[in-house]
């Protein structure tokens, strides 16, 4: 995200260890997301000034991403390194079920696809995007999701896609057909996880 964040950023509690083991998946996700965005790892091309100055000052992982782009007819083409795009994926995705819904996962989930929303066909998208509003599987009470229920009459409602940062981070959780997070970042790449 970016500075200034926002005011009730959202923080889940964590050792200092399992937080900083993730720091280094962390900046390649967020420099990775950043060049395939503006099509460029040249730091003077990119939109957020932190991460040209992280590409500026780590000139192995600048040579990473420029060894991951490949020009192709269509553009270019960006070999990503899977695995740590999902062990941060997987990191935010176990945070939003512990925070959200008072329900920490901490197996493998069942499913977890990471897809670049362009990539989406029409019909994936709006799956994607669009669930059904209604609450069949009822929050823990004082869980921050139980906060977000709306009941109009004898109906409720859940919030769909909570917006941390515009542009940058959205998420929104589900325990209506299994535990699933959804995430998108930068309005470019969306997750989806989730627990049976």
């Amino acid at each position: 995200m970016d500075e200034p964040y926002p005011a009730n950023l959202m923080a889940a509690s964590a050792c200092r260890q399992c937080n900083n083991d993730f720091s280094i998946d962390e900046e390649y996700l967020a420099c990775l997301l950043e060049c395939v965005i503006a099509g460029s790892t040249t730091p003077e091309q990119l939109h957020r000034p932190k991460i040209a100055r992280i590409l500026r000052g780590n000139s192995s992982l600048l040579a990473r991403l420029q060894r991951a782009r490949m020009d192709c007819a269509e553009g270019p083409v960006w070999a990503a390194e899977n695995d740590r795009v999902s062990r941060v994926v997987l990191k935010l995705a176990r945070c939003h079920a512990a925070f959200e819904l008072n329900e920490p996962q901490l197996h493998d989930p069942s499913h977890l696809e990471i897809k670049p929303l362009p990539l989406m066909t029409e019909d994936e998208r709006e799956a994607f995007e669009c669930d059904d509003d209604a609450l069949d599987v009822w929050p823990e009470v004082g869980s921050r999701a139980m906060q977000r229920v709306l009941v109009a009459g004898t109906d409720a409602f859940v919030e769909r896609w909570v917006t941390v940062q515009e542009g940058n981070y959205r998420f929104r959780t589900s325990q209506a057909n299994g535990l699933t997070v959804k995430i998108v970042l930068r309005e470019y790449l969306g997750c989806e996880i989730i627990w049976d």
